[in-house]
């Protein structure tokens, strides 16, 4: 129990140690106020949800995957890269605290973040209340689908911070991987990969694609498939973090 106590102490030392990095860097309100502009803009210019008069979110959720693709990188790739950069990784690594203790305490702190982000959208909520009667059963169930994909997103930018210490180079192979993850089941790319390799490696590639999982939020259905798509992306990024900075811990 002591052991338990002291794994989850030494975790969100670290996270109060990155939530007080973010909250006092301008970066992080110029992301905030990106943020909320574009969600306003493809919901109410784009989505034209109060020419509709719908009372409804669909439009609001619909450009999460591709907002998220720059802007959650953007977010992640300094997580690892610049403490590679400013030498600070070694003082870190050397800390009474496990490699995973570090990790999960950034990554905690980098999902705190985007969680208060997305949490900051709630006037489009009080907006379609006032238009209609949503179901908010549904946009409560997509608003966790969002956090979720948010979440599988930084998982792996938090992988490509750990390979190098440029920060452009981490947001480019981020954002190259999280594209994969929402093309992988258009049906253009499904058609265009069947030319070459069988159907069953077709449908393993279209597998890995995030959009029919948060759709399935989207609708309001908990899934619990959807929900372990999800978290298996981000244990992934993460264990693959781990393997980076174990090496990294090694050779120091």
């Amino acid at each position: 129990m002591n052991g338990l106590s002291t794994f989850i102490s030494n975790i969100w030392t670290i996270t109060k140690r990155e939530l007080g990095g973010y909250f006092t860097s301008p970066v992080a309100y110029v992301f905030i106020v990106m943020f909320l502009l574009l969600t306003g803009l493809f919901t109410f210019m784009i989505g034209s949800i109060l020419e509709r008069g719908e009372a409804s979110l669909f439009w609001f959720f619909y450009w999460h995957p591709w907002l998220y693709l720059i802007l959650v990188p953007a977010i992640g790739m300094g997580v690892w890269a610049e403490e590679r950069r400013l030498g600070t990784i070694e003082l870190l690594l050397t800390m009474p605290i496990t490699t995973w203790q570090a990790i999960v305490g950034k990554f905690i702190a980098a999902w705190i973040f985007l969680g208060a982000a997305l949490f900051l959208t709630f006037p489009v909520v009080l907006t379609v209340n006032y238009l209609g009667n949503p179901d908010n059963g549904v946009i409560l169930c997509a608003y966790i689908g969002s956090f979720l994909l948010g979440g599988s997103y930084l998982a792996i930018s938090t992988m490509t911070s750990a390979m190098t210490r440029n920060q452009v180079v981490s947001l480019i192979i981020s954002v190259v991987i999280c594209l994969f993850l929402i093309l992988a089941g258009f049906p253009p790319i499904t058609d265009l990969i069947q030319n070459y390799v069988p159907q069953i490696i077709v449908d393993i590639v279209a597998s890995f694609s995030v959009i029919p999982h948060f759709d399935g939020f989207k609708r309001g259905i908990l899934d619990l498939r959807d929900i372990i798509f999800f978290l298996s992306i981000i244990v992934f990024g993460l264990f693959a973090t781990s393997l980076i900075i174990r090496n990294l811990r090694a050779g120091h």
